[in-house]
């Protein structure tokens, strides 16, 4: 099956290479280090008795994000060295700011054909392969396979299509999956899916999601102001957050913010897209509205400048961006979105959260944080107009949702913990 995998991949990607190469250029930043995707790995440090080398996969900023107290507790071992890779190129850019202290090296995921991949695994040649939540690369497992390196796949979980998918596709699934030694599955949900597919049982643990152990810095009252007014938020008005928004959630955000400005409330706009590049588009969407905004990426607002909207497309601002926040809406989740972009973040926060009728990607946070009071979830553009006018004349039901959100984050901690200790187990193994 490699075999089919290995001939097919050039003719797919040269089909497909129109399409990503505009989307690369649409987001930027991917012309540094283009090489790496072809293998070509960065200078590394030789490999020194007694210290295991561990690759690390992260592919975006999400997943950046997650792997922080991963990466420092790795960091604190004498006998441990990680190199880093990411996809995306606002994924290399947070791993440069935040990282480059904790690892022995930072590049670019290679493209996962045979020979760039065994160029990068011959440079690189780790003794332990971890790969974040969804990275399932059929090459890069061959390789780790011929060379006798476990793979742990941590923070693993299955959305609906992917599970759909691979319970049709069998065969598929099990090229997939080839080669991952132990799976650590977000929940008891994600492992029953794998055990479903057909992974070795013995080879699944439900670790918990690490997003739920991340410490998010607060900011201080006067570290808010000032970003408020960088953001062109003059004055006290709360926030309507739109968190991760796609198309056609920015205009169900903008009605909501229109209903409650035409009943007398105070209230200000804050968007920010999942995807910085689709900023014209938003504009067009802004400049139609009669309503005044300013975007992030042009710098700081204006002193005195005070608008209705700001649009925060920048790269790993929205946690600094969420705390501003009166009331939350995560995004990917109104019709026909149903995938989700996760609420975890705005939970730890202690945010009132809305998010659409589903949220596949995170069913079952979704369903927890429904039946503890920590979030309210809404058919469509009017129901969520509706549930931000009703919610936002009620300050004791914002404070019980955010009340709730905190304790059903502080319920689901200790995920970290559970996954060094396997990440430890393993690295143990290598010593016999």
């Amino acid at each position: 099956m490699i075999w089919l995998y290995r001939f097919l991949f050039p003719p797919v990607m040269l089909l497909a290479s129109p399409y990503y190469l505009l989307r690369m250029r649409r987001r930027g930043g991917y012309g540094e280090h283009f090489g790496q995707r072809f293998g070509a790995v960065p200078a590394l440090p030789a490999k020194r008795d007694g210290v295991r080398r561990v690759w690390l996969q992260a592919v975006s900023v999400g997943e950046m994000l997650a792997i922080a107290p991963l990466l420092e507790s790795l960091r604190a071992d004498p006998a441990v060295e990680v190199y880093l890779t990411t996809t995306t190129s606002t994924g290399y850019a947070l791993a440069r700011e935040r990282y480059s202290s904790l690892v022995i090296a930072l590049g670019y995921f290679p493209l996962d054909w045979w020979a760039f991949s065994r160029r990068a695994w011959k440079r690189i040649a780790p003794d332990l392969v971890i790969l974040t939540e969804g990275e399932r690369w059929p090459e890069h497992m061959r390789q780790a396979a011929v060379r006798g390196v476990p793979v742990l796949a941590v923070n693993a979980r299955l959305s609906d299509r992917s599970f759909r998918r691979m319970m049709k596709l069998r065969t598929v699934s099990a090229l997939l999956f080839r080669g991952i030694t132990r799976v650590l599955a977000c929940s008891e949900h994600d492992a029953e899916r794998f055990r479903q597919i057909g992974f070795n049982p013995a080879s699944i643990s439900t670790t918990g999601n690490i997003k739920f152990d991340v410490t998010i810095p607060l900011l201080t009252d006067d570290e808010k102001s000032a970003l408020r007014a960088e953001l062109g938020f003059a004055g006290t008005d709360p926030v309507l957050l739109g968190s991760s928004t796609w198309p056609g959630e920015e205009a169900a955000l903008i009605e909501s913010f229109k209903t409650l400005r035409a009943e007398g409330r105070a209230v200000r706009l804050l968007i920010v897209p999942r995807h910085a590049e689709r900023r014209a588009e938003i504009e067009a969407l802004l400049q139609t509205s009669g309503l005044t905004y300013h975007f992030r990426s042009r710098g700081a607002a204006p002193a005195g400048l005070s608008v209705d909207v700001a649009v925060g497309d920048t790269t790993g601002e929205l946690r600094r961006l969420t705390q501003l926040a009166e009331l939350v809406f995560v995004g990917k989740s109104l019709p026909p979105h149903h995938e989700g972009q996760t609420p975890v973040e705005a939970a730890a926060l202690g945010k009132p959260i809305v998010f659409g009728p589903e949220l596949t990607n995170f069913r079952v946070i979704a369903r927890d944080m429904r039946q503890m009071g920590a979030a309210l979830s809404v058919p469509d553009a009017a129901g969520l107009r509706e549930a931000v006018r009703s919610l936002w004349a009620d300050a004791p039901a914002k404070a019980r949702m955010a009340a709730a959100a905190q304790v059903w984050r502080q319920a689901n901690q200790g995920a970290v913990g559970r996954t060094l200790a396997v990440i430890r187990e393993e690295l143990a193994l290598l010593e016999n």
